[in-house]
């Protein structure tokens, strides 16, 4: 292969990249401004300066778009590096034991939902109805924030173990439900709580769940 058609390959990989980045700041400005069902692919193409078909070309169709949008926020960056895989959250194992593991759990799901929490205000708040994309959006996040507790919990057992006693499943249940952004939507939003408040009230709330789910008095 030629330098010159290495180049070019190269430049257009960039311009492409740079393309799909325009794409999705414009939507999340427009989702953000207007909301799910105002926003239109062609809409969002003019907003981006892109034609209808470059935006399906270099995301996808609305709910595609959506989902990046999310996924943007939710790591800060659009790096093809998976969340169990970043520093924030190998860091995590660093913790000198398991309180301090499960605290250091708690501050990352809030640092996730002060990033994508005004989003999801927005579409949850308008509610998925007969919009098959929205809705298959919801249990996509659901789905993976389901995948990341037992993540979670899978480097906390590496770290430290875990006590024989624990429930796994139960315990991913309830943390899976206190983790929730529609919780976080409903201090920050609706109550007017800090995220400082709330980041609190989380680290207490999952290090509670953990010492319940870790005693022997299990439930019949």
């Amino acid at each position: 292969m030629s330098t010159d058609r290495a180049y070019d390959n190269s430049s257009r990989a960039e311009a492409a990249l740079a393309t799909r980045r325009r794409i999705i700041e414009a939507a999340g400005e427009m989702l953000l401004r207007d909301g799910y069902h105002a926003m239109s692919v062609s809409a969002l193409a003019a907003n981006a300066g892109v034609s209808a078909q470059t935006v399906y070309n270099a995301v996808g169709g609305k709910a595609a778009v959506v989902k990046a949008v999310y996924d943007v926020l939710l790591v800060g960056d659009d790096a093809p590096v998976a969340m169990q895989d970043r520093p924030e959250f190998r860091a995590m194992s660093t913790a000198p034991d398991r309180e301090g593991f499960v605290r250091a759990y708690a501050a990352l799901c809030a640092t996730i939902y002060e990033r994508v929490g005004p989003l999801l205000g927005v579409l949850l708040a308008q509610g998925a109805g007969g919009d098959t994309g929205l809705q298959e959006f919801v249990a996509t996040i659901d789905r993976e924030r389901r995948a990341g507790n037992t993540n979670a919990l899978n480097a906390l057992e590496a770290a430290h173990g875990l006590p024989s006693q624990l429930d796994r499943e139960r315990f991913i249940d309830i943390v899976w439900t206190v983790t929730s952004p529609e919780i976080y939507d409903r201090f920050v939003r609706r109550c007017g709580w800090t995220h400082t408040m709330y980041a609190a009230w989380l680290a207490e709330a999952v290090v509670a769940i953990f010492d319940r789910a870790s005693s022997a008095e299990q439930e019949e």
